[in-house]
């Protein structure tokens, strides 16, 4: 019985052993993947319409439904704080409130979580598809270096465009809240116009565009990291698609949590 138990201990620290190995052995390979985008990123040539055309899907092609995400997404949030608000007769404050929140946390991490959904999966899903039939190294063989012809477009498409998603999640979303809020609830447009003003500053939109920057870059490189580490046809590009949605989308809510702790002492 106790021989039993050791070797039942034993192979699970062993089990422990080699996770914690494979994990050190996988952040190793994506700091590498990281360093050889970056350096790639700077030198010529630039492929400037294959980043135009990764803007274009990334970006125009997600604003409708960061239009509906973020136009429901003000006029919940809006009626939830009013019903909170209405208790201590506050109802005025909803305005800075609901803008306050998109600004800082709602927009950024929302557009980040619809991003990496979206357009993460379909990085990993086409540079993965590309792997299994043997592109990559088609284009190697080319003297195109894959990392700045696949990677980098990618992920810089996903940096320039995801800032620019959260400035339109947040004025739709401000939009879908004073609707609510003047239309539905009945709060005086001109109170609820200038509460926003009088409380709304420059460095909270600033720390939102600065959380939405670091997202883009994050889920970019997430997603053509995964695309890149395929292997095994049909099923491991699925596997890879989905480690690029649910990585990027951990990644959006743990690294939020930093990005807050360390704006909010700067902004």
């Amino acid at each position: 019985m106790i021989n039993k138990m050791k070797e039942l201990a034993q192979k699970k620290v062993e089990s422990l052993g080699v996770y914690v190995l494979d994990l050190l052995n996988g952040l190793g390979d994506f700091t590498n993947f990281a360093f050889k985008t970056l350096f790639w990123t700077f030198r010529p040539p630039y492929r400037f319409k294959l980043l135009f055309e990764q803007i274009y899907f990334i970006g125009n092609k997600s604003v409708f439904i960061i239009f509906l995400t973020s136009s429901f997404t003000g006029a919940v949030f809006a009626y939830q704080i009013y019903v909170g608000m209405k208790v201590i007769n506050a109802d005025s404050f909803i305005g800075p409130l609901v803008t306050i929140a998109l600004a800082k946390e709602l927009a950024p991490v929302l557009s980040g979580l619809v991003v990496a959904g979206r357009c993460g999966a379909a990085m990993a899903a086409q540079i993965g598809s590309m792997k299994v039939t043997e592109q990559i190294d088609a284009l190697e063989v080319m003297g195109i270096n894959s990392y700045q012809y696949l990677a980098v477009p990618r992920i810089l498409g996903a940096t320039i465009s995801l800032p620019l998603l959260s400035a339109i999640f947040l004025m739709i979303g401000y939009g879908g809240s004073w609707l609510i809020g003047t239309k539905v609830l009945q709060i005086d447009e001109v109170t609820f116009t200038s509460k926003v003003s009088d409380f709304m500053e420059l460095g909270m939109v600033a720390e939102g565009i600065i959380k939405a920057t670091v997202f883009g870059y994050l889920i970019g490189i997430i997603g053509t990291y995964q695309g890149f580490m395929v292997t095994g046809g049909a099923e491991g590009v699925g596997k890879g698609t989905n480690m690029a949605v649910v990585w990027g989308m951990i990644t959006v809510l743990v690294v939020d949590f930093f990005l807050t702790s360390f704006l909010t002492k700067i902004l």
